[in-house]
């Protein structure tokens, strides 16, 4: 037994070697029928003897675990997303902001732009204990089977203290090619591009399906300062520890070596291996990382450069409209497919009539088309050299196409909108929104089972979706779907009640109310009750709502069909309150207001701001008389001195740990 265990050992080092030769290095020593013999060995002998299976072994990779749905996983620290810059003027004015705030003395590091999806790693003891998604960047998706699938990913490492890093997993264009090959012959819906193949993979509940994907994955992020002081030290670190550090990173000391990078990079792009989207600049040393300071949603040292859209010709032979969730119609390109971007293309919007009748935008003409912001087609000129005379002037449309009924184009707006209440196609959009990720995230209530429920009487509006668990055997036999895949999705549905009332709020579709305006109302208006009589002077009175916005959500809790909606959810069990998300009932920030000033010595801006938030506080940008704390550090600024003239009480870093473990 004990030769055996020996074998075993000797058999996870020889593959774990050849798995990092292979797809770390690219450079394997063995062929593809040795590494598999001796894969297969090791899988026999954890066969005969599963006492001796441990969680790093290779075999885990293989995959064949299957998950009912995917569980929330709150991060550690917000996932954050980067503010992007177009062109050199953009960069140069970056560098400029970032020597107003630290002078001179320091250099970047700049790195490749994967487009692929984020992932959090961590580890423990020195094992692989769990892959999180980025989700909003503050929840995501444990999806650590399917990370485990992944070669490129080290189920084990050589430390033992606890480690959170995170990168980009994603699809060579080799990969994706196969891929789509398979999926032809297989008579399936083949994959748009890289990005959207890895991300249908990461997310399939059955890993085993995910193992056979072949994805891979970039570490370009280390959540440790203590070890490390500079970023571009963290990353040899991590590719000590055997993760895949992209080759192309490169330490710049000056934006001189920057704009060289980009210029580069640009060049080659096409010739990488994987698709890239820009280039990520960051400043390397981190001791000024809370100095220079963050946003809402992204750190102020860093930024994203975003190379200029792929353009391309193709004929347009026809412009149809559509009909948005609010009514709005939208004009769009018919046109023969054409690659851009990593995805074939044959659509395009036109936006609105003066969007067309500007461009003079014409059926027949031949137009460049690109990807604005590499996500949404639309069609940037027509090439009137080519025109025949043949060409077919626009034409707005009157009448919805859905529905029938005349359109209006409302003062001051470009936009022609159907304002039957009973459209179709509105409707359907309004569902389609209501079940998305970013409003009530329902799992397995996509857009085509959206459109198929709808079509065959299950849905008409959004209370009908909590009443699909009382048509189960109705939805199997006519919508064809199994059985396992209708208690899925009921269980989703199920789960969702317990959202909060900002994502409710999202999800209704009231115009001009997003998921950011969404949270703002339902902090500051905690239950429907108290929403269902709110005046337009009282959310004037609320940050960052104007005018247009009250006058809209008060328009919408007046009419009276939209508060007989409201009953029946209400009805039904959804949440129709908001509770703020923090670990401890009542603390000493609990309805306070801080201001941060200067950099903490054990803290970072972001983690001060977010253990505040989570013990019932707001942390604010500008000190004013409604300042109850400011929260000082070294180096602290005119912040400290205003907070001062003011009389506002001043706390520092021991302060603020004795206020955290306190409670009242």
């Amino acid at each position: 037994m004990m030769d055996s265990l020996k074998k075993i050992n000797e058999l996870k080092m020889m593959i774990d070697k050849y798995n990092y030769e292979y797809y770390v290095l690219d450079n394997p020593s063995v062929t593809d029928q040795e590494f598999d013999l001796l894969m297969n060995e090791l899988i026999a002998l954890e066969k005969a003897f599963p006492e001796f299976a441990t969680i790093d072994s290779p075999t885990k990779r293989v995959g064949g675990q299957v998950v009912e749905k995917f569980l929330k996983v709150a991060h550690s620290s917000p996932m954050m997303s980067l503010t992007n810059v177009y062109n050199e003027e953009d960069v140069r004015d970056f560098d400029q902001r970032i020597k107003k705030e630290i002078g001179t003395d320091f250099s970047y590091v700049a790195e490749v732009k994967i487009d692929g999806l984020s992932v959090s790693l961590l580890y423990d003891n020195g094992f692989l204990i769990r892959g999180t998604t980025r989700g909003d960047g503050v929840v995501g998706e444990d999806i650590t089977e399917n990370v485990k699938t992944i070669p490129s990913i080290p189920l084990s490492i050589q430390r033992l203290e606890s480690l959170e890093v995170r990168g980009e997993i994603f699809m060579s264009k080799k990969a994706f090619s196969a891929l789509n090959i398979e999926q032809q012959a297989l008579g399936l819906e083949s994959f748009k591009n890289p990005r959207n193949a890895a991300a249908g993979s990461i997310r399939q509940l059955d890993s085993k399906i995910v193992g056979k994907r072949k994805l891979d994955a970039f570490l370009y992020y280390m959540m440790d300062r203590k070890s490390v002081d500079n970023h571009w030290d963290a990353l040899q670190k991590m590719k000590a520890l055997n993760f895949k550090i992209n080759p192309e990173s490169k330490r710049c000391q000056t934006i001189d070596d920057v704009w060289n990078y980009i210029t580069k990079i640009d060049v080659i792009r096409h010739n990488l291996s994987y698709e890239i989207d820009g280039v990520v600049i960051k400043v390397n040393e981190y001791k000024y990382y809370d100095r220079i300071g963050y946003t809402a949603k992204s750190p102020k040292w860093a930024t994203a450069y975003k190379f200029a859209p792929e353009e391309t010709i193709t004929h347009l032979n026809g412009i149809t409209f559509q009909v948005g969730r609010t009514g709005v119609i939208t004009p769009v390109a018919e046109m023969d497919p054409v690659l851009i971007s990593g995805s074939v293309v044959s659509r395009a919007t036109l936006h609105n009539e003066d969007y067309c009748v500007e461009k003079d935008i014409r059926i027949g003409d031949y137009v460049v088309i690109r990807k604005a912001a590499e996500i949404i087609p639309e069609v940037v000129r027509c090439l009137f050299e080519r025109r025949t005379g043949k060409e077919i002037k626009f034409q707005m449309i009157d009448k919805c196409p859905k529905c029938g009924q005349s359109l209006v184009r409302k003062q001051n707006e470009a936009d022609y909108y159907c304002l039957n209440a009973n459209c179709d196609a509105k409707k359907i959009e309004g569902l389609i929104h209501f079940a998305s990720r970013e409003a009530y995230d329902i799992d397995g209530l996509g857009e085509k089972a959206v459109i198929d429920f709808y079509n065959d009487g299950f849905l008409s509006d959004i209370a009908d979706i909590f009443t699909l668990k009382d048509r189960v055997q109705e939805l199997i036999i006519k919508a064809g779907f199994g059985l396992k895949s209708i208690s899925n999705l009921i269980d989703s549905i199920e789960a969702s009640k317990q959202h909060n009332l900002d994502k409710l709020l999202f999800g209704l579709g009231i115009r001009h109310v997003g998921a950011k305006v969404a949270k703002i109302i339902a902090e500051k208006f905690s239950t429907m009750d108290l929403l269902l009589a709110v005046t337009a002077e009282e959310l004037l009175r609320t940050n960052d709502i104007g005018e247009v916005i009250a006058q809209s959500i008060v328009s919408y809790f007046q009419d009276a069909e939209n508060r007989e909606r409201l009953n029946k959810l209400a009805a039904y069990g959804l949440k129709m309150t908001y509770t703020a998300d923090k670990t401890i009932k009542e603390t000493p920030f609990t309805g306070k207001t801080l201001v941060l000033t200067g950099a903490l010595a054990n803290y970072g801006r972001n983690e001060a701001q977010t253990i505040i938030e989570q013990m019932g506080g707001k942390v604010s940008s500008a000190v004013s008389r409604k300042t109850d704390f400011i929260l000082a550090g070294v180096d602290a600024g005119s912040k400290l001195n205003k907070g001062i003239e003011l009389g506002i009480k001043i706390i520092d870093e021991t302060d603020f740990e004795l206020m955290i473990k306190q409670t009242v």
